[in-house]
């Protein structure tokens, strides 16, 4: 059996500390299976060489903040020596939670489903707004 894959969270700031730290909670996930480096203090290189060693051997999958940006860009740079690594921004907590409990999966296989996971987490309603648009209105 090939090795679990490894998730890595890139952010901007301490959001992807406190990401890692909200799975662990919720889900009690083992420390090894989801870490966080943050782009605080470094330059494209260092960002780059903090994720690579974050990594470690074997598959692994960077999610970051963005699409674009530093941690994005180191991200990708990386995976042109890894080919065994992908790359998804946009992160969200639905998105890490499914990651934990699927580790086992093809790095293909599980790219696609975390893809579509986080964006079927995505929801929104203007239901606050439309309920108390009277109250708006008489203003």
């Amino acid at each position: 059996m090939s090795k679990p894959v490894v998730g890595l969270v890139v952010s901007h700031a301490s959001l992807a500390e406190g990401l890692v730290q909200s799975v662990r909670q919720i889900a009690g996930a083992e420390a090894g299976a989801l870490r966080a480096v943050s782009n605080d203090g470094c330059g494209p290189e260092a960002l780059q060489a903090a994720v690579g060693e974050a990594l470690g051997d074997g598959p692994g999958i960077v999610f970051t903040d963005m699409p674009s940006g530093s941690c994005a860009f180191a991200a990708r740079r990386l995976t042109i020596d890894r080919p065994d690594t992908a790359v998804i921004c946009g992160v969200n907590l639905p998105m890490l939670l499914d990651f934990v409990f699927h580790r086992d999966l093809s790095l293909p296989e599980l790219t696609e489903r975390l893809v579509n996971k986080g964006k079927a987490a995505i929801t929104g309603s203007c239901r606050e707004v439309a309920a108390h648009g009277d109250r708006a209105a008489s203003r």
